[in-house]
């Protein structure tokens, strides 16, 4: 099915986020969640500065390892353990790469869709 343009409205509003914000890694790939330590980050894991999510932090993204800035795409959380929901950015991420960010993210009473550009 071809882009609406309201779709494309939404993706060109995430670029504009990222390409207006400041980039922090805060959870590079293979450190371990602070709260849980058994959860090991599969890509590097951080927000983006000056932005404000749910949680009252930065809007989250994940950074994969291709060269190209694109916004491959974007996770939607709901966590029925703190009742919240969120999205999560992926830029540059491989499709092996947004696989393992969906599992991470699909555990316990966390649940999450991958929705691509």
């Amino acid at each position: 099915m071809p882009a609406k343009k309201s779709d494309e409205s939404f993706w060109k509003a995430v670029e504009s986020l990222i390409h207006e914000s400041e980039i922090a890694i805060d959870r590079p790939k293979g450190s371990h969640h602070p709260r849980y330590p058994e959860l090991v980050y599969p890509v590097d894991y951080g927000y983006l500065k000056n932005t404000t999510a749910m949680d009252g932090g930065g809007i989250d993204i994940w950074r994969g390892t291709k060269i190209s800035e694109k916004i491959d795409a974007i996770i939607c959380t709901v966590d029925l353990n703190k009742k919240d929901s969120e999205i999560k950015i992926l830029i540059g991420c491989s499709l092996a790469e947004k696989k393992l960010i969906l599992q991470f993210h699909n555990r316990g009473l966390m649940k999450a869709i991958l929705i691509e550009r």
